[in-house]
């Protein structure tokens, strides 16, 4: 069986290859994560907090960075190209990526 990547397989990849490369925000994601988990009841909330400010900070830039280019798609091109960014973002960035759900 032969899979077939849709065409804006490989341009979104390199897309989400010069994010995860140029954004700090996922390492801040991940230690803010670890602060919240390792916390005691007392601090938990503030720092998951903390934690889902950052989160939303990486969703609002992959959305950013997928309305930049779409915008001068046509509305077909641009849902085939959404959807493939959509996917590739949750497959790559998991619940970083959950953003762009709510604004799809």
């Amino acid at each position: 069986m032969i899979l077939r990547r849709g065409r804006f397989h490989e341009l979104v990849r390199r897309q989400l290859d010069l994010f995860e490369s140029e954004t700090e925000l996922l390492a801040e994601a991940a230690a803010a994560d670890a602060a919240w988990s390792d916390a005691n009841a007392d601090e938990s909330e503030e720092l998951y907090g903390d934690y889902q400010l950052v989160v939303d900070a990486i969703g609002e830039q992959l959305y950013d960075l997928r309305e930049t280019y779409a915008a001068p798609l046509d509305s077909d091109t641009a849902d085939e190209y959404r959807r493939a960014f959509d996917q590739a973002a949750h497959k790559r960035f998991g619940r970083h990526a959950a953003f762009l759900r709510e604004e799809s």
